[in-house]
This record gives C-alpha cells, sequence and structure tokens, in this order.
C-alpha cells in the first residue's frame, strides 16, 4: 500500500469514526420540523406609505397598484384597502406619493379565531412577480423596511441594492418564508359562506 493510499484510508477512518460518534447527538439536539399547517389570527393594521424615489416615480394610481401586487403577494386577508394620496393629481407622476394601507396579516398563534395558515416562500425579483420590474428596487426596499415587519416572517434573505438615479447598479432579490393563509388546491370550490 503506498504513502497516499495509507493517508487516505486514515482519513477516511477518522472522518467516518467521528461522524458515527456525533450522529446520534446532532440527532437528538435538531429541532423537530414545523408542522406544515398550523392556526393564526388576522391582525389589522393601518399605515400610511410614503414612497419617496430617485429612480423612478408612481402616478398614485400606479403606486396603489404596485402595493396591491406586494400585498396579494404576502398573503394579506382579501379585502384590504389601498387609499391614494396625491400632491400632484392622479395622472401625474410624482417623487412624493402616498398610499394609505388598511390591511390584515395572518400571525401565528395558539388560541383566537383560528385561519389555517403556513409557512409559504416568497421571493421578490425583477420579473417575479412578474409585474415587478428592475425600476422597482427603490420601492421594494422601503416596503422590505416599513410593511415587511407587519407581517409574520423568518428565513429573510436580504439583498437589495438600489443606486439613486439609475437602473444600472440596481438591484433587488428579497427572499422570505411568510405565515400566510392555506391556499386551497388548484380546481377546488370555495367553502359555501353561511
Amino acid at each position: 500500500m503506498t504513502v497516499q493510499n495509507r493517508l487516505l484510508a486514515a482519513v477516511t477512518a477518522a472522518v467516518l469514526t467521528v461522524g458515527l460518534a456525533a450522529s446520534p447527538a446532532m440527532a437528538q439536539d435538531a429541532p423537530a420540523p414545523a408542522p406544515a399547517n398550523a392556526t393564526g389570527s388576522w391582525q389589522p393594521h393601518k399605515y400610511r406609505f410614503d414612497f419617496m424615489g430617485f429612480t423612478t416615480t408612481y402616478t398614485c394610481d400606479g403606486l396603489a397598484d404596485k402595493l396591491r401586487l406586494l400585498l396579494r403577494t404576502m398573503g394579506a386577508e382579501p379585502g384590504f384597502k389601498i387609499n391614494e394620496s396625491c400632491s400632484r393629481g392622479f395622472d401625474q407622476p410624482d417623487k412624493l406619493a402616498s398610499a394609505y394601507l388598511t390591511f390584515a396579516s395572518l400571525q401565528p398563534v395558539a388560541s383566537g379565531p383560528a385561519v389555517e395558515g403556513s409557512w409559504q416562500h416568497v421571493e421578490l425579483a425583477p420579473n417575479h412577480p412578474f409585474d415587478l420590474g428592475r425600476g422597482e428596487c427603490e420601492l421594494i426596499e422601503q416596503f422590505r423596511d416599513r410593511v415587511l415587519p407587519l407581517f409574520a416572517v423568518r428565513n429573510v434573505v436580504n439583498n437589495v441594492t438600489c443606486v439613486p438615479y439609475q437602473d444600472v447598479g440596481s438591484d433587488f432579490r428579497l427572499s422570505f418564508d411568510v405565515f400566510a393563509p392555506v391556499k386551497p388546491p388548484k380546481g377546488a370550490k370555495p367553502a359555501a359562506t353561511k
């Protein structure tokens, strides 16, 4: 047996010995996987979202459309409201566009009015969802800082770099798990209301 083969055999034996010795302890210390579904309750929020952009400007209804997309993506309770506040009028892009958000986010709880929820992965990036473009970097940055904390989120991966006054060099990839209502299976009929 060559020196290289003896060295390889010794290293392999050491790794296997350490791995076998450590595996029972690691299995005991590993946290139990979270249940696929859990219960939650709706937490109401009212928030004034003041957008200040250097690169992209929105008309009031344009800002409301983007916020509507983001709230739907986050799993906000259906029926949320967005009221625009325009200082320059509805058809004029404004660097200081505002909107009043009235919505509810699902929060995991053990008691209270139960809504079935689960942790769902969300990624916000250019063209994901389709209606987001690279120019939305500042909007995603401000949404991340102001509205995202109102939702139950975990495993946040924040790769948002916005360069004022230019799309070149700006990029956003914001991913996280959000606690949201369980989506019905495709083709399932909605439950009848009483």
